[in-house]
């Protein structure tokens, strides 16, 4: 696990923008549980380049750019929130672990779902935008 006062200011980035964390696999289950209604987008957080450069500044972006959004914003911190990460990977199979990683649930079922390689060499702004059209398409 990473030092807590290392990630803290990781964590921040998407907790100050309004995303839950989970920590504990538990509240993944009650959260997108059989009864999830909405819509939840998931990141899955990380300590690697690609989370920092890329990822959380696209999710941002997509945040502020998108006229439809998910009702419910979450994250799990991989290498540190284990059964949290651990529980959303279970949900999103057939895709392999991967962090960061971007899931969207819509009533309970995997939408769309983003892996590491999709996030690897492309900037925030292309992620954003991917994630704006993703936000329209499949939010209300």
């Amino acid at each position: 696990m990473y030092p807590e006062e290392l990630i803290a200011p990781m964590r921040a980035e998407l907790s100050n923008v309004g995303f839950q964390e989970f920590r504990t696999a538990e509240q993944v289950a009650e959260h997108l549980g059989p009864n999830h209604k909405g819509t939840t987008f998931v990141v899955v957080n990380s300590v690697c380049g690609c989370a920092a450069g890329a990822a959380r500044p696209g999710v941002r972006y997509a945040l502020e750019n998108a006229s439809k959004k998910p009702s419910n914003l979450a994250t799990v911190f991989a290498g540190n929130d284990r059964e949290a990460v651990a529980k959303v990977r279970e949900l999103v199979l057939p895709y392999p672990p991967s962090s960061p990683a971007m899931a969207l649930f819509k009533d309970g079922e995997l939408v769309h779902f983003i892996e590491r390689h999709h996030i690897e060499g492309r900037n925030a702004k292309m992620i954003g935008d991917h994630l704006v059209e993703v936000f329209e398409h499949f939010c209300e």
